[in-house]
């Protein structure tokens, strides 16, 4: 016989559930990747003050770094190796400092650097006068009243702490001094000077 009709289609289903709404972030990886940054900036800060302090030697106060350059230069030579580094000759002018200094060169197992005390009329290398503070030595003390002598009129800090004339065309080491940036933030502290 002939084949029966088709049925009529029957209803629509009804619609399934709504999925669920995608993340829009793997915030947690984030976080997770910016204190991985956030422990190397500290890594590196550390590392950094280790090359200052250790390798390079530095020393520093709230607002100066001090550096030991250990090659014999005559005074003129070593005032302009520090400005060709972006700093003076030291010029111990209170009693902290010139003890820093005189701790530094003890340290370094020197006795004797040239320090930017100037020449001639005893100025200090930035040009203001040895007027508040000076820690001549005895010997210097006693020779005081007889005018300095062109070619000793350079100056230079000893271990124990006091300043001497010296010779100008004397090789000696010395140390520069260099002033710190003044974009550190209000919440920063100095590290220490030992």
């Amino acid at each position: 016989g002939e084949p029966g009709l088709k049925g009529e289609i029957g209803p629509t289903g009804k619609m399934g559930p709504t999925g669920e709404k995608g993340a829009t972030c793997d915030c947690g990886r984030y976080r997770k990747v910016v204190g991985q940054l956030d422990e190397n900036v500290g890594k590196l800060r550390n590392t950094l003050k280790f090359v200052k302090n250790v390798l390079l030697g530095l020393k520093e106060t709230e607002d100066r770094y001090y550096l030991l350059v250990k090659e014999p230069k005559k005074f003129r030579k070593a005032s302009m190796n520090c400005k060709l580094r972006g700093g003076t000759l030291a010029m111990p002018k209170t009693n902290n400092i010139n003890q820093l200094m005189a701790d530094y060169i003890n340290q370094a197992g020197l006795t004797r650097v040239y320090v930017g005390n100037g020449t001639g009329s005893y100025i200090y290398a930035d040009s203001t006068p040895l007027r508040e503070f000076a820690v001549w030595s005895q010997e210097e003390l006693l020779y005081s009243t007889s005018s300095p002598a062109t070619n000793v009129s350079c100056v230079e800090l000893l271990n124990t702490g006091t300043w001497n004339k010296v010779e100008c065309e004397t090789p000696l080491f010395f140390i520069c001094e260099f002033p710190k940036s003044r974009r550190r933030g209000r919440g920063g502290t100095a590290a220490s000077t030992s």
